[in-house]
């Protein structure tokens, strides 16, 4: 039996998954969870062999509930099930190492066939997902490099941030307030032309800027 957990504030979703899961004889639900707070602790506690993460969830997103998990257990597979498809989510969640991305409204039997190819060491994708991503590395092929012009205090933050640190948590670790935090992470994404944390990790990554 493949042991799954599930990260997702729609209860309507988990009681769904839930009872497909139950019907199959192959995976039993060993934790449900409605947000990613303390995400460690519950994945140390459910001992799943594979997670399913939605990528918007309050206080903590799926996006930096995936770099917590992979720093922690590097192997274990993840797989990011959501209604975004926008590419700055895909490619953020792909590059904080989730192992596969299927959007819901996925059919169940697909549903299943993408945890089977997960645990089994593929990366699935919806097919809109798949076309995106492929877009984008025959886009990385002909795009020349940008420059972004960070200081290295501003290197600094969105190295932090790119490994999964709140903003009170960058604050304590560089020794400055969290009104200065706040200030430095827009002046960076003004210079990123990003509008928020998950898109400056996506373009961090993908642009090898930390």
């Amino acid at each position: 039996m493949i042991r799954v957990a599930i990260f997702d504030d729609n209860v309507a979703f988990t009681s769904s998954m839930e009872l497909l899961l139950k019907d199959s004889d192959d995976y039993v639900l060993c934790g449900a969870f409605n947000n990613a707070t303390q995400v460690l602790i519950k994945i140390a506690r459910a001992n799943p062999d594979l997670v399913i993460m939605d990528i918007k969830m309050p206080d903590v997103s799926g996006i930096e509930a995936v770099i917590a998990i992979r720093k922690e257990y590097p192997h274990l597979p993840i797989l990011m099930q959501t209604v975004f498809e926008d590419d700055d989510k895909v490619f953020a969640a792909i590059c904080a190492g989730a192992s596969g991305y299927i959007l819901k409204g996925t059919t169940p039997q697909k549903v299943l066939e993408a945890i089977a190819e997960v645990y089994a060491g593929g990366a699935p994708m919806s097919p809109s997902i798949a076309r995106k991503v492929l877009q984008f590395f025959k886009t990385q092929q002909t795009a020349p490099a940008e420059y972004f012009d960070l200081s290295n205090r501003e290197k600094e933050i969105l190295k932090y941030l790119v490994d999964g640190y709140s903003y009170k948590m960058i604050a304590d670790v560089c020794h400055i307030s969290f009104n200065t935090v706040n200030a430095h992470l827009r002046k960076i994404y003004e210079k990123l032309h990003v509008n928020s944390s998950q898109e400056a990790i996506s373009k961090a990554l993908r642009q090898k800027i930390v």
